[in-house]
């Protein structure tokens, strides 16, 4: 097999962000390099935490870096030599020495015949000297830190007149700068200790308070450092101390940052606080393989694909229309391209008619998705309307599919298991069975500890520069979204949608808090030995609902990605196990302008006309249902939102409830019981159907009916019987492929799905569809790119599906998840061997493809 690519992480250029600078909760910081360091095990390595593990290929002890996989995950192939390794994106970032290692460095690699004693006082001398080295390197960086927090107070003590380093009779400059000194240390020292302690104790507050009271925890900390320095010359009024102590530990956290963010030795330090924190992992050396699952939100195979490819930029001057100089840019993704066709496979599947992360993560984590028709729908017997991001609702729904769930070999979900704690959930609107939770939307509900959704929150910001840290990229990226958005407006980019209002901070939260939180669960997870992990990064899904799927916005969102995802397999290099990562999708996305920016009404607007309802002369908006605002609300411990910017009104009287999903419209006659016919709409209302089918903003038109059953409508008279495969005219359905038909029946036939179902139109050469909603890239419906959702995975494991088959549904996905965990000795093989009941291998789905 091809060793992996090596990437070199040093690209730079127009559009490109810098490869380092963000954080490590920016996913910027590079783990420990596999060629670096002392053997694992070595008792001079001051950094080494877990016991070596045997090579599960040879059977020999020694460094768990040395498995013979080429890429995280694989289970075959040979593994290249340490000075070939895959980086992980992070090429540029190696140590110079790690570039130009000798056998003196690695005793093992020493000619045949070499003194086996000589061998090991090399080992031991080249772990003394990385010892040295990773010493000198640390308190290095700690008298550089204090130096930064020294000078950034002598500065504020000038420029704040409410803050003093002197008394009131004046001082030399020596003696204030040892005051500064001095109170700068005593600060650190305190945020150091007592940080923790407090982040503790106020893990029952909500998140959005917890993040205020940051400054005002460190004004009081910085009041108490300037108390006890013993010059007594400090001076500060509180209001000025919680300015004064935001600065110093914005810029001591940025000094550590850009210290740290190549140093290998820092981070691997910081991964072994993070899991010791939670107690030390009780995994046997000889333990099966854990896998973790990431959900990448809303990236479609065709744009996966697409980021995994060299880029070629040309630039220079031209001759005869040719351009003099051409060179080529590394993948957008360079971590998750060096693994492409080396250790790992891209196949595309399939999603449902509903494509979205409600629907697609409840039958990947529950195994069914029955009777959610689409992101939000209309209940008549409750008059409720149902959103997928309300916990409420995610709760619901959750409880609904458990009850549903008649699979003994996986009951309450994908990651249900009777050992407590060994498997968990992170970002996700359901649980899958996991206990450990984090950031999950169908707890946040619930009030007991044990199902507490924000408890992931403690292990991140309890270190006070994550918490500084993360608050500035917040800050960062809100202020790239504004930029953004204005440059969008200035260069008169179409299609558009309006991006003001709170929506450069719901942004910030799914792009960096969301993906900081869940990324150091993540990482947690796996140096505690968990046997299975699904996590979800939404920053992806979020920007390109306003940004377009294939915009330069996104393009950065998915860079960033790469990057959190090489911290993960950085940390599973380190974890008691080994791991295998395996990359999914719930949908992907259609870009296309709104069908009330192309057409000038809403979807609700031309049912009231079909219903001879007054009619508002100005198209009004309807409000985004990305899952990140809904997933704010519940961080802030915020009340779920009332839909009614989807049709509220319209349970008033007689008037019909419309709702969007983006491309997939929905109406309903709440004063009519049960499913309506096409032979009632059409007494009642003689012009809707009509004036929904003729419209070239619609695709097709789902309706039930008396005669025939479930019916697809199109224009000119067009119609699909899906029961009997009869169609009238030019299908309706053709433009939607293969397997439009059935994924339309199936939704057919749920008992909440609405009495009319709309489909926007979508254009095959240019891939555009229409959102019912303010999005310009969508998804939920059919149509182009928002139905291709991919899966990635390590060559350890089998296929999807046998060649020349396609992979369709979230429940058969779901079945071939199972499989891999049971393939890797995870809980469902457990779960059934406790039970007595010998696992089965799983039966792909008959109807794929």
């Amino acid at each position: 097999m091809a060793e992996p690519r090596k990437s070199s992480g040093g690209y730079s250029g127009a559009g490109e962000e810098p490869a380092s600078g963000e954080g490590a909760g920016e996913g910027t910081r590079p783990g420990p390099d596999p060629g670096s360091g002392p053997h694992a095990g070595s008792p001079a390595d001051p950094d080494h935490q877990f016991p070596a593990r045997p090579d599960p290929a040879s059977g020999t002890e020694g460094d768990p870096r040395s498995r013979p996989e080429p890429g995280p995950g694989s289970g075959s192939g040979t593994e290249p030599d340490d000075r070939s390794r895959t980086d992980a994106g992070h090429g540029s970032g190696k140590e110079p020495d790690d570039r130009s290692r000798t056998d003196e460095d690695h005793p093992s690699r020493s000619a045949p015949g070499t003194d086996p004693r000589a061998g090991l006082t090399a080992l031991r001398a080249a772990a003394t000297r990385k010892g040295r080295r990773a010493a000198a390197r640390g308190l290095g960086r700690i008298v550089v830190v204090w130096a930064v927090g020294t000078v950034t107070m002598l500065i504020l003590a000038g420029a704040l007149p409410d803050f003093r380093l002197q008394s009131p009779d004046g001082d030399s400059a020596t003696h204030i700068a040892v005051t500064a000194a001095v109170g700068a240390g005593v600060f650190g020292v305190l945020s150091a200790l007592v940080w923790p302690v407090l982040v503790r104790a106020l893990l029952l507050v909500p998140a959005f308070v917890l993040g205020l009271l940051v400054f005002f925890l460190n004004g009081s900390l910085l009041l108490i450092a300037l108390s006890l320095n013993p010059t007594g010359r400090g001076e500060a009024n509180p209001e000025t101390a919680v300015v004064v102590a935001a600065v110093m530990s914005a810029a001591s956290s940025a000094t550590s940052t850009a210290l740290t963010v190549r140093d290998d030795g820092a981070y691997r330090r910081r991964l072994a606080r993070l899991a010791y924190r939670r107690g030390a992992p009780a995994v046997s050396p000889d333990a099966a393989p854990g896998i973790v699952f990431l959900q990448l939100d809303g990236v479609g195979h065709d744009v996966l694909h697409a980021a995994l490819q060299e880029r070629e930029r040309t630039g220079g001057r031209s001759l005869g229309g040719q351009r003099l100089l051409a060179h080529r840019l590394p993948p957008v993704m360079e971590t998750v391209a060096s693994w492409h066709g080396t250790s790992h496979r891209l196949v595309p599947w399939r999603t449902d008619w509903s494509s979205q992360t409600g629907a697609s993560q409840l039958g990947i984590l529950h195994g069914t998705n029955e009777d959610v028709p689409a992101f939000r729908w209309y209940e008549k017997e409750t008059g409720e309307v149902m959103v997928c991001s309300h916990p409420s609702t995610a709760q619901e729904l959750e409880r609904r599919a458990a009850a549903r769930a008649g699979d003994p070999a996986a009951p309450g979900g994908l990651l249900a298991t009777g050992e407590p704690g060994d498997t968990a959930s992170r970002g996700n609107l359901f649980t899958g069975g996991a206990t450990q939770l984090a950031l999950v939307l169908s707890v946040a509900v619930r009030r007991n500890k044990k199902t507490r959704s924000r408890a992931g929150y403690f292990a991140y910001f309890s270190d006070p520069a994550n918490a500084s840290r993360t608050f500035a990229s917040f800050v960062a990226e809100a202020a790239r979204e504004v930029f953004q958005s204005v440059r969008s407006r200035l260069r008169r980019e179409t299609p558009r949608v309006g991006r003001g209002g709170l929506y450069p901070f719901v942004r910030a939260f799914a792009t960096v808090v969301s993906r900081d939180v869940v990324v150091a669960s993540v990482i947690g997870d796996m140096l505690a030995g968990r046997t299975a992990v699904y996590a979800d990064l939404v920053a992806y899904d979020e920007v390109a609902h306003y940004s377009g799927p294939q915009h330069r916005d996104t393009q950065q969102v998915l860079r960033r990605i790469d990057r959190s995802i090489a911290l993960i397999a950085k940390a599973a290099e380190h974890a008691p196990r080994p791991y295998r990562i395996v990359l999914l999708s719930d949908h992907g996305q259609s870009h296309g302008p709104t069908f009330a920016a192309a057409y000038g009404l809403t979807l609700q607007d031309l049912v009231r006309a079909g219903c001879g309802l007054p009619v508002s002369r100005r198209a009004g908006k309807s409000r985004s249902g990305a899952e990140a605002r809904t997933a704010a609300r519940a961080a802030l411990r915020r009340p779920e939102r009332p839909e009614d910017g989807h049709g509220g009104e319209g349970r008033r009287g007689l008037e019909p409830v419309v709702l969007g999903s983006g491309n997939l419209g929905l109406v309903s006659f709440p004063e009519l019981p049960g499913v309506v016919s096409r032979e009632t709409i059409e007494r009642r209302h003689p012009a809707l159907l009509p004036a929904l089918t003729e419209h070239p903003g619609v695709g097709f038109v789902l309706v039930r009916s008396e005669e025939h059953g479930p019916v697809v409508l199109g224009a000119d008279g067009a119609e699909h019987h899906l029961e009997t495969g009869k169609v009238v005219g030019i299908d309706p359905l053709l433009p939607f492929g293969p397997g439009a038909a059935g994924t339309v029946l199936r939704t057919a036939r749920f008992p909440h799905a609405a009495d009319i179902m709309v489909n926007s139109s979508y254009d095959p050469q240019t891939g555009t569809v229409h959102a019912f909603e303010d999005q310009i890239g969508s998804h939920g419906g059919l149509g182009g790119e928002q139905s291709r959702a991919f899966l990635f995975w390590p060559e350890g494991l089998t296929p999807p599906v046998p060649a020349g088959e396609t992979l369709a549904g979230a429940e058969s996905v779901h079945r071939v998840l199972r499989r891999w965990i049971g393939e890797c000795g995870g809980p469902v093989v457990r779960r059934a061997a406790a039970a007595g009941v010998r696992p089965e291998p799983v039966a792909e789905d008959q109807h794929a493809g």
